[in-house]
């Protein structure tokens, strides 16, 4: 758990049983007096929040949205974004896993970044769901939602399975190829499979990964209080040069690498366990 005078944030690991579906849970409350913004790293995951005692707000390039005591799906986080807890505010966030928000909900968040959870669905079980989970302990929270969603995990589609354990096992391969040839199916079927149930290409994972390796060996650099060899970090994550480790920065946090290092204690990074 991290705790400062206003603000208290945990990331809460799930049990071995939901491990497959939830990466995580986050919770985070500002208990201090002025609204605080922060700053959330992509994660290419669909993330489900509740919001407690007060508004949230969102700003997602020119889009923004503000909820009070409800909640929102967002995703897949592709870029990095700001949100502002108001005075009082509790937030409490359900990490989906690969493939695991489609299972829930029999789509993928492809053109819409944000919407209530209840506009995917024809009743509005979440308005309700969020109103019992007012009242009730962070941990009281937790196993009432695991409880609540259990029963309406679907099965998973293996080919997508397939490709997910390829992008994360063997990033020098194209997983779309691999298992084209593997399973003899078009490629282009599998591309439209990918987007449909994940919600983005994997090209754009693959992109994302190469990022996010980048990021973790910047975090190491600085738990070590080394200083930072831009020319070891392009070889290490395979970048061709400078300009192509810049742009991939921008595109995903709007910053560049230096930036990125300047603004630290402003960023939240979902992949970070610390």
């Amino acid at each position: 758990m991290t705790e400062r005078l206003d603000y208290i944030s945990e990331r809460i690991e799930v049990s071995e049983k939901f491990q497959p579906v939830f990466s995580h849970f986050y919770y985070a409350a500002n208990i201090g007096s002025e609204s605080l913004t922060k700053t959330l790293l992509p994660n290419y995951q669909t993330v489900l929040v509740f919001c407690f005692g007060g508004e949230i707000s969102l700003s997602v390039g020119e889009a923004v949205a503000r909820f009070i005591n409800t909640c929102l799906v967002l995703g897949p986080i592709k870029r990095a974004f700001d949100y502002t807890l108001a005075p009082g505010t509790e937030l409490l966030v359900i990490n989906f896993k690969g493939d695991a928000f489609y299972r829930f909900f029999g789509r993928a968040l492809i053109d819409d970044f944000f919407m209530h959870p209840d506009d995917l669905l024809t009743d509005s079980c979440f308005a309700e769901l969020t109103l019992k989970l007012q009242a009730k302990s962070n941990e009281e929270r937790i196993r009432y939602l695991l409880a609540f969603c259990e029963p309406y995990l679907r099965m998973n589609d293996q080919d997508v399975a397939h490709m997910l354990t390829f992008h994360e096992t063997h990033t020098w391969l194209n997983p779309i190829q691999e298992i084209a040839s593997e399973t003899r199916q078009t490629e282009r079927n599998l591309q439209l499979k990918h987007k449909k149930i994940l919600g983005y290409s994997a090209k754009e994972l693959n992109r994302y990964y190469r990022f996010l390796k980048a990021i973790q060996w910047l975090e190491q650099q600085l738990k070590r209080k080394g200083k930072i060899n831009w020319f070891e970090l392009i070889e290490h994550c395979s970048y061709y040069d400078q300009s192509q480790l810049i742009r991939d920065f921008k595109h995903f946090t709007q910053l560049t690498p230096k930036q990125y290092l300047s603004l630290q204690h402003q960023l939240c990074n979902p992949n970070s366990v610390d």
